[in-house]
C-alpha cells in the first residue's frame, strides 16, 4: 500500500508556525502584555497549588505554591527593566 504525506489545507504564515489557522499571528508581546501574562501565570500556579492541597497531593501542592513567586519575581524584574511605574 502506497502512502503519501498530505500537506495541510491551510499553511501557517508569519512568525508563529504553531498558530491555529485563522487566528491572528502573534508578534513579540508588549512589555505590559508580558507583565500581565506573568502575573496571570503566578495566579494560576497558586490556584493549582490550592487545588492540589484540597486533594491531599502535598508534593504537587508544594511545587506549585513555591513556583508561584518565581513568576512574580520575573514580572517585578520586567517592570524594573522596562521602567514601568513601581508596584505599590
Amino acid at each position: 500500500m502506497f502512502m503519501t504525506i498530505a500537506r495541510p489545507a491551510v499553511e501557517p504564515q508569519g512568525p508563529d508556525p504553531v498558530a491555529v489557522p485563522g487566528s491572528p499571528t502573534s508578534t513579540e508581546p508588549s512589555p505590559r502584555a508580558l507583565h500581565a501574562r506573568l502575573l496571570e501565570n503566578a495566579a494560576l500556579r497558586r490556584m493549582r497549588g490550592a487545588e492540589r492541597l484540597r486533594s491531599n497531593r502535598l508534593e504537587d501542592a508544594n511545587y506549585w505554591l513555591h513556583a508561584a513567586p518565581v513568576a512574580v519575581r520575573k514580572a517585578s524584574a520586567l517592570r524594573e527593566e522596562k521602567s514601568f511605574a513601581p508596584l505599590p
